[in-house]
């Protein structure tokens, strides 16, 4: 009886060999982002092959340049982002919603400042990281919709758009940098955070009779 293409044991190598080179690349690019936790802004190639424990020459055999190199590590970083992101609560209190939000929003948006700054420093942007870039948005701004539906969806539907792209604005990294390099603390931002969700989500209340004209 013949073996199999899958049961051969060329076949077999091959797909060690697979294995092993996309281990590598992976391990790799965790050492440029073990440095980049450690606050490091710049990744010589000697460096990160210390990091990671290879030659500098299997650094540049997986890799054309240290650019690609950067644009990959930052991309793996931002699809970790979605990984670890836990389930929020979609009823019970405004309050406590909001602040199981901002408290996780402010966690990783303070996690993800190193890789976010080293992907301002790169020349141009390849389309791994635009493509992961817009799960990410994507995905943030489907979490609002869910924990916050209730204020949501009593909304009319251009209104609800409105609001909806007022919390994203809020709470995504462009805000938060905003507020962290103006000099708030961790602590002050999560506040700051929560004070602008709060008064986009009050503007969806049914107006009292004081209210009404």
């Amino acid at each position: 009886m013949e073996q199999s293409a899958a049961g051969r044991p060329e076949e077999r190598r091959a797909d060690g060999r697979a294995e092993r080179s996309r281990l590598s690349r992976v391990k790799i690019a965790d050492a440029v982002l073990s440095l980049l936790d450690e606050g490091e802004s710049q990744f010589p190639a000697d460096r990160v092959a210390e990091r990671a424990g290879v030659s500098r020459r299997l650094v540049f055999h997986h890799y054309a340049d240290m650019s690609q190199l950067v644009e990959t590590a930052i991309a793996r970083r931002l699809e970790q982002l979605m990984e670890q992101t836990r389930p929020l609560p979609t009823d019970g209190p405004r309050a406590a919603r909001v602040a199981a939000l901002t408290e996780q929003r402010s966690r990783i948006l303070e996690w993800i400042t190193p890789a976010q700054l080293a992907l301002l420093r790169l020349e141009q942007n390849g389309d791994r990281i635009r493509e992961v870039t817009r799960q990410v948005l994507d995905f943030a701004r489907g979490r609002l919709a869910e924990v916050f539906g209730e204020e949501l969806d009593r909304l009319p539907a251009e209104r609800r758009t409105e609001v909806l792209h007022g919390l994203d604005a809020v709470t995504t990294w462009g805000a938060w940098y905003h507020w962290r390099s103006s000099g708030l603390s961790v602590e002050a931002a999560t506040r700051t955070m929560a004070t602008a969700v709060h008064a986009l989500l009050a503007s969806t209340d049914p107006a009292g009779p004081a209210d009404r004209p």
